[in-house]
């Protein structure tokens, strides 16, 4: 049913929930995960109006992009054990443009998202990303929520 399974990440606890939710998804017929990060571009919207150089952003994005790599690559490495074909990709832009994006481009069965990411909104129903993502995906969506017991 959930052939193929898009998995944005920003590695917040409610994501890292998540992930426990797609692996049990391999028991219903799950084979492919595609693992997204996203460096937030309001990040670097925020440290260039504090004029930093564009060189100090640019080795700031770099180093977000090398540990976006190696946290996805050991979340790829516990998918493949558990039987998964996993696809990592790592973009800049606005998490939530960039996720229906790649849905678009993917085309995966579901998107399997935590509810509140780092900003962590307590008073918001969704987090702002997974709220856009729930809105505006054309496949179903699995929100799983900081607080829920698996």
């Amino acid at each position: 049913m959930f052939k193929k399974i898009l998995y944005p990440t920003d590695f917040s606890d409610a994501a890292a929930k998540a992930l426990n939710y797609i692996k049990q998804l391999k028991e219903a017929g799950s084979q492919e995960v595609v693992l997204l990060h996203v460096i937030n571009q309001r990040i670097i919207d925020g440290l260039m109006r504090h004029a930093m150089l564009d060189e100090d952003i640019m080795r700031w994005r770099d180093k977000a992009a090398e540990i976006a790599e190696e946290s996805l690559a050991e979340m790829s490495k516990e998918l493949e054990n558990v039987g998964f074909t996993v696809k990592m990709i790592i973009k800049t832009g606005y998490p939530g443009n960039v996720i229906l994006d790649v849905e678009k481009r993917e085309n995966p069965s579901i998107i399997v998202i935590g509810s509140h990411g780092r900003s962590n909104l307590g008073d918001m129903l969704l987090g702002s990303v997974s709220d856009r993502v729930v809105r505006k995906s054309k496949r179903p969506v699995l929100v799983i929520k900081r607080d829920t017991e698996s």
